[in-house]
């Protein structure tokens, strides 16, 4: 069996280990990663000049190397039509198609699609110009939520508190063009404590995983501005076994049966951000794949195989009579970023300190590179991600700290307060 892996980040890193973790086949199994990083590489062969994005190039690394199921990770190549891609050369592919990645494509779709499939969300307006948005700044109430329609690795999203904060979102979008020429969605804000459940599908059901939390803002008590994710932990202890079902009733099946009356099903994972407010769960955001760094916290807890569910959800109907399995310890992920993240990103830092990480702590990198004397270097805002399991959150979270406390490089960023208080 030989799986390619596509991505080159954290959560790519903790796919290419739950994969081999738990492979029960009887067969060897070999996985390749595209591009891949130096911590990845330890684990798998990587083809480093193939970028994520090149969807010609992986298909044909695919084909040369044949192998009998492409894993999708970042939402881009997704976005991009990889899937449809692979099913033209007549490779199984782990990820929606082209039509049902734009749930995460486009936010504006992903509201039409829930409206369409009567999904709980936050009230919402599209604005798609400038001096739309300032109209309906003057009118709305605040807080209030901006957000950028496409793709902006988890940074498009503006919390206003007054309507001179939103006058500076606006600049962002439509003047500055900070997340590029994009429409705006202006959107009430949600209170509560939000949630993170995704679910495998097979274009007709939805197999909802643990849930997990994670934590958005850089800096401590969710200040600062949003990031693509510095920290999660699963499972989350006030949500039951019998409320993950009614969740994924709630969020996903909806949404996958929206889809399949559209022609469009919906297979891969199906990432169902929620804010548990005081009227009850409602939907923030949909993504197409795997979440960032809640994935780093999941899999490590997933006893079935993942291979067996992956290629299980490329096949419609698939995961019929499909049960998961996951461990009863709880695993939390701190995330190291480098200086000056999210605004930017340091690189080229040498990374001390990955040897003195105690063995059942797993790292995984993000943006990592080798410099010329072969030293591990930051290569990206979101550098290294480091989990732990334990009986308890609150043991896994001492045991995580623990281990990142011991790798250092200049500027390093760490919020303090991950799971804090569960």
């Amino acid at each position: 069996m030989k799986i390619l892996v596509v991505g080159g980040g954290g959560r790519e890193h903790a796919i290419v280990r739950a994969l081999k973790r738990t492979w029960r086949g009887e067969e060897p199994l070999e996985v390749l990663c595209a591009p891949g990083n130096p911590g990845i590489a330890r684990d798998a062969q990587c083809f480093s000049d193939i970028s994520d994005g090149d969807v010609r190039a992986i298909v044909d690394l695919a084909r040369d190397q044949q192998v009998d199921l492409v894993a999708v990770g970042p939402e881009v190549p997704l976005v991009a039509g990889l899937v449809d891609e692979c099913a033209e050369a007549g490779i199984p592919a782990f990820g929606p198609s082209m039509a049902a990645a734009k749930l995460e494509g486009s936010k504006i779709f992903s509201k039409d699609v829930m409206e369409a499939a009567r999904v709980p969300t936050a009230a919402h307006a599209v604005v798609r110009s400038r001096e739309d948005a300032l109209a309906q700044a003057a009118r709305i109430s605040y807080p209030a939520v901006f957000k950028s329609d496409g793709l902006a690795a988890g940074k498009g999203v503006i919390i206003c508190p007054d309507e001179q904060s939103a006058h500076e979102a606006i600049e962002q979008y439509f003047t500055e063009q900070r997340f590029g020429a994009t429409d705006v969605i202006v959107e009430e804000f949600l209170d509560g404590k939000e949630l993170s459940l995704l679910a495998i599908c097979d274009g007709e059901r939805a197999l909802p995983l643990m849930p997990a939390r994670d934590f958005k803002r850089i800096f401590d008590g969710d200040q600062g501005p949003n990031t693509g994710g510095m920290g999660s932990f699963s499972p989350v202890p006030e949500v039951s076994e019998a409320a993950i079902a009614e969740l994924s009733e709630l969020v996903h099946t909806p949404i996958v049966d929206e889809m399949k009356r559209r022609g469009t099903p919906f297979h891969g994972i199906l990432y169902a951000g929620i804010m548990m407010t005081t009227h009850g769960p409602k939907v923030l955001e949909y993504n197409a794949r795997f979440g960032d760094p809640e994935t780093q916290a999941l899999l490590p807890r997933l006893e079935s195989s993942l291979a067996e569910l992956m290629l299980a959800s490329t096949v419609r109907g698939g995961l019929e009579g499909v049960e998961l399995r996951a461990s009863a310890n709880a695993a939390v992920t701190i995330t190291l970023a480098s200086a000056g993240y999210p605004e930017s990103a340091s690189k080229g830092d040498v990374i001390a300190g990955l040897d003195d990480v105690p063995e059942g702590i797993e790292v995984t990198h993000a943006g990592t590179a080798l410099n010329e004397a072969g030293q591990t270097v930051t290569a990206g805002g979101r550098v290294l991600n480091v989990t732990a399991l334990g009986p308890t959150v609150a043991d896994a979270r001492a045991a995580a700290y623990a281990a990142a406390a011991k790798i250092t490089f200049d500027g390093r960023q760490m919020r303090n307060d991950i799971a804090a208080g569960i």
